[in-house]
């Protein structure tokens, strides 16, 4: 006999990305255009929608995005994160699954990322099919320790819908 499902998983996900000049950065979906730096990555270097689309696998134990979407893989040059997160968020509603809610936190020196949250939120929010106030969003800086990268640590909260 099958166990029953649980009704609720937790996932975590984090991802960093080196910063370099004349490179994008894209937060969440987002285009942040007047930024100085952007991510070094083989897809477009999102660094929040990585960090969620691992959340999203972890929490159904089907592991991460480097084996979805290998680095190695020529078709993932410069792949837009939105296609990820959307791919790995089908994978969780075929287990069962749906994202409840997601708490994320946001590491970068800068451009300092306050007046961007609603509309950060309001992208991950909407990816993901929830409300944006289930979109928990903070952002910190890392004191002068590491300027050169971005960092983003992910929770998500996965209910059982049937399957």
């Amino acid at each position: 006999m099958t166990p029953s499902p649980l009704p609720y998983r937790i996932g975590f996900g984090e991802d960093a990305h080196r910063l370099a000049a004349g490179r994008p950065l894209i937060l969440g979906g987002v285009p942040l255009p007047h930024a100085e730096r952007g991510a070094v990555a083989h897809s477009d270097g999102d660094a929040v929608l990585h960090a969620v689309a691992d959340a999203l696998l972890s929490g159904l134990s089907l592991g991460d995005i480097g084996q979805h979407y290998p680095d190695t893989a020529a078709e993932n040059a410069g792949l837009d994160s939105r296609v990820i997160l959307t791919r790995c968020l089908d994978l969780v509603r075929e287990g069962g699954y749906a994202p409840a809610n997601v708490a994320l936190v946001v590491t970068l020196d800068r451009p300092k990322l306050g007046p961007l949250r609603a509309e950060i939120a309001g992208s991950v929010a909407a990816l993901l099919g929830l409300a944006e106030t289930e979109v928990g969003l903070s952002f910190k800086t890392s004191e002068g320790l590491a300027p050169d990268h971005v960092q983003v640590r992910v929770t998500v909260l996965l209910a059982w819908v049937g399957g």
